[in-house]
């Protein structure tokens, strides 16, 4: 079933620029007005058509050789927990979970940087003033958690997750990065998922998936998983080969 149409919207194109995503690529994204006045129920109806927020920054890609970023949902009720997802759990049964809602927190910051510092060394995000932190992750006419996950009261992750009429978004999270064997990312997820279930909404959207890859290759693990592909979403079940005619795309001859 094809989604709604969101109403008509000034739309804009970027400039290129490098993938970072796939090597030797040019990217190019598709995004909303930002004067435009957005509210949750038209973020809603974008999210369905394969767009994402970037702090209050509406786009989606749009590179003019090439179809690999695409857009990815877990329809929470059908979701199945596999062998590892259950080990995750079972070794993180010691932390709790608590929504907070998104203002800004000196201890949610001091864990960004901790985080970005050590995951994104070579980039600008490690520098981030509280101003950039906030304009990445929050957006005035959205309805944001901040979900902190914590073992006692140290904090030890943070997932930013958008709550929607059909569903969560993972914006983004960020942890501790020296309690990375304890698969923080990964039961970010699952708590989204879980409270997906608990609240009754039928989707986790997971953001951009790319074939090839690998830093994105943990979301094809989360199974069923549907692709927004050619105007529609298309599901697949654990164990299944991922086929979507963007996935043919060769890139730039």
């Amino acid at each position: 079933m094809n989604p709604e149409k969101p109403r008509r919207l000034p739309l804009y194109l970027s400039a290129g620029s490098a993938c970072g995503y796939l090597e030797d690529r040019q990217s190019r994204n598709l995004f909303v007005d930002p004067d435009a006045a957005i509210n949750t129920v038209l973020y809603g109806q974008l999210l369905r058509r394969g767009f994402r927020r970037s702090g209050r920054l509406v786009y989606r890609p749009h590179c003019d050789h090439c179809r690999q970023c695409l857009s990815v949902r877990v329809p929470v009720q059908g979701f199945e927990k596999n062998r590892r997802f259950r080990r995750v759990i079972e070794a993180n049964r010691d932390l709790s979970v608590t929504p907070r809602p998104a203002n800004f927190m000196g201890e949610h910051y001091d864990l960004y940087r901790r985080y970005t510092a050590a995951r994104h060394a070579e980039g600008s995000m490690q520098n981030s003033s509280p101003a950039e932190y906030a304009d990445f992750l929050m957006a005035d006419w959205c309805d944001t958690h901040f979900l902190e996950i914590r073992r006692a009261d140290q904090l030890l992750a943070v997932a930013v997750t958008d709550q929607l009429e059909d569903g969560l978004s993972a914006v983004y999270t960020f942890f501790a990065p020296e309690e990375t064997p304890r698969s923080l990312g990964t039961l970010a997820i699952l708590t989204q998922i879980q409270l997906g279930q608990q609240w009754g909404l039928p989707y986790l959207y997971l953001g951009y998936w790319v074939q090839g890859c690998r830093k994105m290759s943990y979301k094809s693990d989360f199974r069923p998983l549907q692709i927004f592909s050619e105007g529609e979403w298309r599901e697949f079940a654990r164990g299944e080969p991922i086929r979507v005619p963007e996935l043919q795309d060769e890139g730039p001859p």
